[in-house]
């Protein structure tokens, strides 16, 4: 099929120095000619002489001779030009690409400035706790009012308790990873995940004085780092945090375990290595041992290893006074298959079995202490803040019999997590109270109910007097919090003070008070302090918040302004002006385009930024000195306003102007009105919710539109191809719906087709066929749409059809080989057989994909072949035909996305593989239909824009949703044994965001496709057009998510859908911005490079 054409409308006139070189040209024909008569007058006297003193040798030799030395000249001179429009080429690239690494970095600013804004944050506090000096001696409180209990012996001592009797010499903490609630208590049904652990209910109900068994809520994030920090500090971690979650930092702040470690109290650690890193130097060497804890793949050393240890280490009690053990087999046979899975009964009976032993092995001196730090989500994922997530369950248990009940109704657990839950951080004062130590410095927590009631459940005076000191610790955290923040703490109705001054006065009735109401009035005074304490620190630095807002927003304009269309950037494709300006340069004559080859708007906007970035850097170092803020940072974001505004004023002064941005045409139109109404419509929480639907929504929408448009092609046979590739894209859009992977929030309005089941996440058998099939199909229609323009030629069909294919069988053999392992279909061989396989065999197809991918693009030749037949108007000479020539940069560059193609069906479960392959044959139509309907990327921005809400598109449809708990972590075990940087974060990023990865590395695609070597301004056209436009879409989708997270920061789904939403739309963007640089742009100049080498340079 044709190229396509201008439009009607656009100017075809040459540009200003058509004229110039045309008349260059004359007159460089006529001093040629001149100096051709006289080389010939001069060749002629020569020949004479010759011919006189040597009239043996023949004149026809000499003339020979002379002729070589005039081609080989002249060839010597075009090598030169060559090389010279090669560097004139690659200068331009290098500014291009300077441009592009500039922008990015701007990104980065602006959301880094959000975010600081945004992300909550807490002050930290340095104080800590000590044995001689209880919270309720400050002040000028008598020391008669100290405590509400009497003297007990050893009091302000560790021996005999610093601030309460001590109860317990020793405990033993069992951390059981994702233990969520419903996994403890009977449930009627036929879940496999239930009632698989029943111990924990069943001697809660038959020993209430030896055991109880609460709900035990998480606060979000729920990821386990953050869990840990609330667990042991009492207070509630921040959204800031969830970035540290893979590298955790040492807790600094007061806590249970440095409380422990300085009261000589000897702690050993088995599990879990997070531990090892939050708590460096606190544990046992000589008995601790710590284990790689993200290997989701490997259900069972972690356990193995902490049932190996602990039992000896419980006859040898004089050793280690606190024994912390952190099982993660449960959480892991989540993340690997779901909670709906025969693995995750085996392991729940596991864990039943090991407690059942422990608990056999306590003495009346120890504790047992069994808990979740998180749940997870039907498909066995946590980190958000759904009930699943943060629905745990606490287990305590001691044969001392000191556990009670208030109310007889109590004895019997909560059928569901929603009746009598406990927060997480009530763990801390509990422990620290039993144990004898001091609660730590920052707690916000309050003691557990039926740690102090009593056997009878009548110790009310010993329940008031914990909860007494608790509350005490509190008031002394806020009142040096408020103090440190200069934050002046209210006093009126139903605030903290009015409670606490309720509270103390019930304190001071003397010998008749009421130990319940006391009890009841200092739990309120926690409760509204907790709730204070959420609401402070969910406030927002809006300075930053506007700073970074603005800084996208000056980038989003140079962006449209960078890519809008000017009057005079068509590049003239005029074979005769070509030949002219050759021939010019073939004589010696520069030509005004090459005499600056590397004056391009990209250098003046570099120059530009640069320029700008400096004094505003400087600036705002030198103002956050002056004022003594401390924000140092400030620079950074004064910097990217004043470079962008710089940037802005020197297109301004080339014509480059805003104006320019308005849509000219029907199809302008309808790329902003896809890409502001997405935009637009994030302030919607069900629209957000519903994002996929609104994609594939607009994606029909366009083929239908194309197809309609299609209907005015003056050609048979293109109008009905055009059609044809309409229908096809809708189709594959329809078809990849299917592969869904549903929130919590489209329940039940959404079945989930990704996995198995809703609560699986494997894959159900019938879709291991799904691989294969892409296998055999996918390459055929890379073949069909190749063969149209001949070019499948050159490398194209070994490549395509073998080692491509290859690739994808190899995949398709990795899941088998997976699902193989992870059924025991194989149960006779040794363990870890197929594992060790499957891993290989990944490592091989990313081999293939990855490394020898690139080096093939890089050298390859162009896709073309050439064929030589006799002549049919003269059979004597022969005829030369060259097959591809048309497509020759299109075909080329096609090899680059599919390397990608390989590597990502790989990473991704069978059901998202299939939709990548889909994705592949919806890119090959969407070029098609640009070019039949005559929509290039230098005339309409809607190919870019549907580029990218493909990209969108097929985030959700690889099973990902904006939320943490649909990150597949797993996929950082497909090629790998065990965690290594930076390999496992890459796999697992492009097993997240593969749908934009290979929709940016297809960019270029809607230049290149149907375009012949002679094809001039490539880079232009991809830089300014094609990736401006397609960036674009992700940096006002980045924009929007930051304007209506701020704006809605107050709103009761901010944290579940907003925020969420809008730090996946930031990940994205520079996402976006790197494989724009990195892929898209160096594969412009291989495969510009390659065409050049072949063909000559025609930049």
């Amino acid at each position: 099929m044709p190229p396509p054409q201008p439009p009607p409308n656009q100017k075809a006139s040459p540009p200003p120095d058509y004229k110039t070189i045309a008349s260059q040209f004359a007159a460089a024909k006529r001093t040629k000619e001149a100096e051709d008569n006289k080389t010939k007058k001069k060749n002629k006297a020569q020949a004479s002489s010759v011919a006189v003193h040597n009239p043996v040798e023949p004149q026809p030799q000499l003339q020979q001779e002379q002729q070589k030395a005039i081609i080989t000249a002249r060839e010597q001179r075009r090598a030169r030009l060559e090389a010279a429009r090669k560097r004139a080429y690659q200068s331009r690239w290098a500014w291009t690409a300077s441009f592009w690494v500039w922008l990015l970095c701007v990104h980065v600013v602006g959301i880094a400035y959000f975010t600081s804004g945004f992300l909550l944050t807490r002050l930290v506090l340095e104080e800590k706790s000590a044995c001689d000096a209880p919270p309720y001696e400050s002040g000028s409180e008598s020391s008669s009012q100290s405590s509400l209990l009497p003297a007990w012996e050893g009091r302000g001592t560790v021996d005999g308790g610093c601030w309460h009797p001590r109860t317990f010499k020793r405990a033993v903490v069992v951390v059981i990873d994702a233990l969520r609630y419903d996994f403890t208590v009977p449930v009627e049904d036929d879940a496999p995940f239930h009632n698989a652990f029943p111990f924990l209910w069943e001697t809660a109900v038959r020993e209430p004085g030896r055991a109880f068994l609460r709900p035990f809520i998480a606060d979000p994030p729920t990821s386990t780092l953050q869990r840990l920090k609330g667990l042991t500090t009492g207070t509630l971690p921040t959204f800031v945090d969830v970035g540290s979650s893979f590298s955790g930092t040492a807790v600094e702040e007061d806590n249970l375990l440095m409380q422990l470690r300085d009261a000589g109290r000897r702690i050993v650690h088995l599990g879990d290595d997070t531990w090892e890193a939050l708590f460096p130097g606190y544990f046992e060497e000589n008995l601790s041992r710590a284990y790689d804890s993200f290997n989701v793949w490997d259900l069972h050393t972690v356990d193995n290893g902490v049932i190996e240890h602990i039992f000896p280490l419980m006859d040898r009690k004089s050793e280690w006074d606190v024994l912390v053990g952190h099982c993660l087999g449960v959480d892991h046979a989540g993340h690997r298959y779901g909670p709906d899975h025969p693995e995750m009964t085996k392991k729940l009976r596991q864990m039943d079995g090991f407690i059942r032993d422990l608990a056999a092995t306590m003495d009346d001196e120890t504790v047992l202490v069994v808990m979740g730090d998180h749940g997870m989500d039907s498909k066995g994922d946590h980190g958000g803040e759904s009930d699943d997530e943060v629905e745990a369950a606490l287990w305590m248990y001691s044969p001392k019999g000191i556990f009670g009940r208030t109310k007889p109704e109590y004895v019997t657990p909560s059928a569901t997590a929603k009746t009598r839950p406990v927060n997480q951080i009530d763990l801390v004062p509990t422990l620290a109270l039993l144990m004898g130590i001091p609660i730590p410095f920052n707690n916000l927590g309050r003691p557990i109910e039926e740690a102090f009631a009593g056997a009878a459940g009548s110790s009310w005076a010993n329940l008031a007097a914990a909860e007494r000191v608790a509350a005490a610790g509190i008031k002394r955290y806020q009142t040096a919090y408020f103090t440190a923040r200069g934050i002046e703490d209210s006093a009126g109705p139903g605030s903290p003070g009015e409670l606490w001054d309720k509270a103390e006065a019930l304190v001071s009735q003397g010998k008749g008070q009421d130990w319940p109401a006391i009890f009841t009035a200092f739990a309120a005074y926690q409760e509204a302090t907790l709730q204070k304490c959420k609401s402070l620190w969910a406030r927002f630095d809006l300075k930053n918040m506007v700073i970074g807002i603005s800084v996208m927003a000056l980038g989003v304009i140079v962006l449209l302004v960078y890519g809008s269309r000017g009057d005079d950037d068509d590049v003239i494709e005029d074979e005769e002006l070509d030949l002219a300006e050759k021939s010019l340069e073939l004589q010696g004559v520069k030509t005004d385009v090459e005499a600056a080859p590397s004056a391009t708007l990209d250098k003046r906007l570099v120059g530009a930024a640069l320029l700008g970035f400096l004094p505003g850097f400087i600036g705002g170092v030198i103002s956050s000195f002056v004022s003594g803020a401390g924000d140092w940072y400030r620079g950074s974001g004064i910097a990217a306003l004043t470079s962008t505004a710089a940037v802005l004023v020197s297109m301004y002064e080339v014509h480059e102007t805003v104006l320019k941005i308005i849509p000219r045409t029907l199809w302008g139109w309808m790329a902003v009105v896809f890409t502001v109404s997405q935009s637009v419509g994030f302030a919607s929480n069900s629209y957000t919710i519903w994002e996929d639907s609104i994609l594939l929504f607009f994606i029909t929408t366009f083929g239908f539109a194309s197809a309609l448009a299609a209907l005015r092609i003056p050609s048979r046979a293109d109008r009905y191809l055009a059609i044809y590739h309409s229908v096809v894209f809708v189709l594959l859009g329809r078809l990849a719906s299917f592969s869904k992977l549903c929130r919590e929030e489209q329940m039940p309005y959404c079945t989930s087709t990704y996995y198995a089941s809703a609560t699986s996440s494997t894959s159900a058998p019938w879709q291991l066929l799904i691989p294969f099939l892409v296998c055999i199909v996918l390459p055929s229609i890379l073949k069909a749409y190749l063969e149209p323009s001949r070019s499948y030629e050159g490398l194209a069909p070994t490549w395509i059809g073998y080692v491509f294919r290859t690739g994808l069988l190899m995949s398709a053999l990795y899941w088998l080989l997976d699902a193989a392992d992870n059924g025991n279909w194989i149960p006779g061989l040794p363990d870890k057989t197929l594992k060790n396989i499957s891993v290989y065999t990944a490592q091989m197809v990313l081999g293939l994909a990855l490394v020898a991918g690139t080096t093939a693009f890089i050298w390859a030749p162009p896709c073309v072949s050439i064929v030589t037949s006799a002549s049919p108007t003269d059979p004597t000479k022969a005829q030369v035909a060259i097959l591809g020539y048309g497509n020759a940069h299109g075909a080329r560059y096609l090899l680059l996305p599919l390397n990608l193609v390989a590597a990502c069906v790989l990473l991704s479960k069978p059901m998202g593989g299939g939709a990548l392959g889909l994705m592949a044959w919806q890119i090959l139509a969407l070029v098609e239909m640009l070019d039949l309907n005559n929509l290039p990327a230098t005339c309409s921005p809607i190919g870019p824009v549907m580029l990218a809400l493909l990209g969108s598109f097929y985030f959700f449809k690889t099973g990902h949703q904006a939320a943490l708990s649909s990150i597949q972590w797993d996929a950082a075990f497909i090629p790998l044994f065990t965690i290594r940087y930076p390999y496992s974060p890459l796999v697992v990023a492009l097993n997240t965001f593969a749908g934009q990865i290979l929709a940016a590395a297809a960019v270029p695609l809607l230049v290149l496709w149907k375009a012949s070597p002679r094809k001039r301004g490539l880079l232009d056209a991809v830089s300014r057009r094609a990736l401006a436009g397609f960036v674009v879409y992700f940096a006002v989708e980045c924009l929007a998510t930051m304007a209506w997270a701020g704006y809605l920061r107050r709103h009761l789904m901010l944290y579940r859908v907003f925020s969420p939403r809008f730090m996946t739309a930031a990940v994205v963007l520079l996402v976006v911005d790197l494989v724009g640089i990195l892929v898209a742009l160096a594969g412009v100049r291989c495969n510009t490079v390659a065409i050049g080498e072949v063909f000559g340079w025609a930049e």
